[in-house]
Order: C-alpha cells, then structure tokens, then sequence
C-alpha cells in the first residue's frame, strides 16, 4: 500500500512549482527590461543637454552613468552625441578626443553584444568613426580620413553600419569620379536605362525612402527639375530599397514589403511615378544613402558633380542640375 501512496506525490509538488519558476522568469524579465529601460535614460538626459549647449552637463551624466553601469551600448550611444555636438561647435580637438573614447568603449561593449544585435551599439560605433573622419577631414587631413573609412569599412563591410561608413567615404571622395554603376534587377515605375547607357545626358538620383518624410518633401522639386530639364536631357532615376517593415508588420519579406512600397510610390509621388525606380539594397550601400533622401547629380560626362545626403530646397538644387547640363 505504501507505493501506491508514493506515487501521486511528486505531481502536486510539480504542479507548484512551475508556476513558480514563471514568476520567477516574468520577475527576472521584468527587472531586465527595467534596467535596459534605465540606462537608456542616459541618452535622452544627454540629448536634452547637448540641445541646450550645456556639454559640460552631458559630460557629466555620461560619466555618472559609465561609473553606474560600465561600458553599456547605451552610454556609448550617449557619448557619440556629445562627440557629434562637439564636432558642430567646430572644437575638432574635443570632438576627436570624445569619438576616440566612444570608438574604445563602443569596441568593448561588442565584445559582450555583437555590433547588429541590439540597437544602440551601431549608432555609437558608426558616429565614433563619422566624427572621427570628419574631424580629420576639417582640419585638413582628408587623406587621414579617407584612410581611416576605408580601414573601417572593411572591418565593418557585413555590418549595419557599412552604409553610414560608406557614405561619410563618398562625401570625400566620390564628387568629380564616375559614377557607380546601379543595380537594376528589380525596378518599379518604367524600366531604367543603366547609367552608362545615359552617359551624354546629365542625370539626376534621388533616394528615397517609403517611410522617409523628406523624402515625400522633396519629390515636387525633384519633379519640378525634371519637367523644366528634361527638354535638354535631364533623366531622373529614384532608387529605393527594402527595410524589412511596412506600415502594418514588422519582420517582413522583401516579397511582401515591395507591393507596400509601391503603394507608397502611388500614393506619395504621383508627380515621380514616370521615373524609374530601381530596388536594390546594393544601390543603397554604393552610393552610401544612408540618410534619406540622398541626392546625386551626374554631368554628362559620367561624372558625379554632386553628393548630397539629406534633403535640398529648389533653390539649392537647381544650380548643380545646370551645372551639370553644360
């Protein structure tokens, strides 16, 4: 009789404790997303100093929060801020020196979480190295820089940040070289013309974005250039690229999201839909785009007399596309 008594035992004993260990997890999670939710507080902190020009209140809450948590992915991200503040008061010696210690701490913070696993490691990493060059380059060492993007582009090639790197190369080096060839396998809108076969005719790129709010901005100028332009050759080509998201998912296909990004096409650029748009991550990584919009003026020759990241007024714009019409 005593066996048969043993035997039901354990079941309840089990039964109690399992959801004991889901408290504990759901405890442990919790606890977990409120120190993540608590050091990332660190950035916005440093953000709304530098917004105010106070970098010596920055400089002290990345301190306090480094001294608090260690080299965390979030107070590298907070450090790059103060570095990019730093490099727009021109004080390139401070600036080189802040993007110098974000590159070290953001480097040991990668030991423990790889670059693309969360998101604050690659804005810190990929700022450290953009301040770093552009430092360089403003105070006349651009061969300097140049060494440095290469040098870390292809350190970084598999990486997120590979475009940013590659863009803050092409800002140094691309104006005045041919332009690079652009992938188009996949295009929506009219098929597009390789630009070697438009060479002859000066040629105007805009990247966008489907969710880019400047990029929506700017498509009546770069609409209003084609229609004053075209007369005389201006050909106008608008590459954009898959993001792995539409307004409704997350994690989606390529297959899945361009029939979204041709309704934002639609919907967003009825004066562009006679425009070719190539669809290619690649383009996006070549030419470095980034920031959305980037823009890139072609002369005739095949040669890029423009590279621009980030969005251009008419007024802006309309002298590079006549530059490159002569």
């Amino acid at each position: 009789m005593q066996p048969m008594n043993r035997t039901p035992l354990p079941r309840p004993r089990r039964a109690r404790r399992r959801p004991a260990r889901g408290l504990a997890a759901f405890a442990v999670l919790a606890v977990f997303a409120l120190c993540a939710s608590a050091r990332a507080e660190v950035i916005a902190e440093v953000r709304e100093a530098l917004s105010s020009g106070q970098l010596e209140t920055a400089q002290k809450l990345i301190e306090s929060a480094r001294a608090g948590s260690g080299a965390t992915p979030e107070v590298a991200e907070a450090m790059s801020w103060l570095a990019r503040a730093q490099l727009g008061r021109r004080d390139f010696d401070a600036a080189l020196l802040t993007s110098e210690k974000t590159y070290e701490l953001a480097s040991k913070a990668a030991q423990q979480h790889p670059l693309d696993s969360e998101r604050h490691l690659p804005i810190a990493l990929g700022a450290a190295i953009e301040v770093h060059a552009q430092a360089l380059a403003a105070r006349g060492e651009r061969a300097k820089a140049v060494t440095l993007l290469r040098g870390e582009l292809g350190r970084y090639a598999k990486t997120s940040i590979a475009t940013r790197l590659q863009k803050n190369l092409n800002l140094l080096t691309l104006e005045g070289k041919p332009a690079p060839a652009l992938a188009l396998d996949k295009y929506l809108g009219p098929k597009p013309e390789p630009l070697a076969a438009l060479k002859g005719r000066p040629v105007l790129l805009f990247f966008w974005a489907h969710w880019c709010g400047d990029c929506k901005g700017t498509a009546p100028t770069i609409a209003r250039l084609r229609s004053e332009f075209q007369a005389q050759g201006l050909q106008v080509l608008a590459p954009t690229q898959p993001y792995g998201f539409t307004s409704e998912a997350q994690d989606v296909s390529p297959e899945v999201e361009l029939p979204y990004i041709e309704s934002v096409r639609r919907k967003s650029y009825p004066s562009l839909l006679e425009v070719p748009a190539p669809v290619s991550t690649a383009n996006f990584l070549t030419y470095g785009a980034s920031s959305a919009p980037t823009i890139v003026v072609i002369n005739r020759a095949g040669n890029v007399i423009l590279y621009h990241p980030g969005r251009m007024t008419y007024d802006e714009l309309k002298p590079k596309v006549e530059a490159a019409l002569r």
